[in-house]
Order: C-alpha cells, then sequence, then structure tokens
C-alpha cells in the first residue's frame, strides 16, 4: 500500500470530506473509490479505441449513440 499527499483547495477537500460522511465511510476510502472508478472509464476508453481502430467507425459511433440514449433514459 502506498501513501500519497494530495493538495487541494480547502473548499474542495471540505466537499470531499463531507461526501464520504454522507456514504458513510473515511475520505480514503472515498478517494480509492474514486481513483478506481477513475481507472475503469480510462481503461474501457482505451480498449474502445483499440477495438474501435480496426472496426468499422460508423458502428462504433452508433454504439456509442446508444450508450448516450440510454444515460439520457
Amino acid at each position: 500500500m502506498s501513501t500519497v499527499t494530495l493538495r487541494l483547495p480547502d473548499d474542495t477537500c471540505q466537499r470531499l470530506k463531507q461526501l464520504a460522511a454522507s456514504r458513510g465511510i473515511s475520505l480514503n476510502k472515498l478517494m480509492e473509490e474514486l481513483g478506481t472508478a477513475a481507472i475503469a472509464v480510462h481503461d474501457t476508453e482505451v480498449r474502445f479505441r483499440a477495438l474501435a481502430g480496426g472496426a468499422d467507425r460508423q458502428r462504433a459511433l452508433a454504439v456509442l449513440e446508444r450508450l448516450d440514449a440510454l444515460d439520457r433514459a
């Protein structure tokens, strides 16, 4: 396990503490969850771009449009 020092504006830090408290978790756990979510988003994008590189561009865009439609629903 690593330790990271993070510099944040005071108001951002306070809001993150409040968010963690509202979820009933520590600030450390919240940052771990946010980091894991950011990595998952990044990995998904990298994988999608790799797959799209050899695929039909119009078909890939159609998939993204369907995903966007689901998010709006």
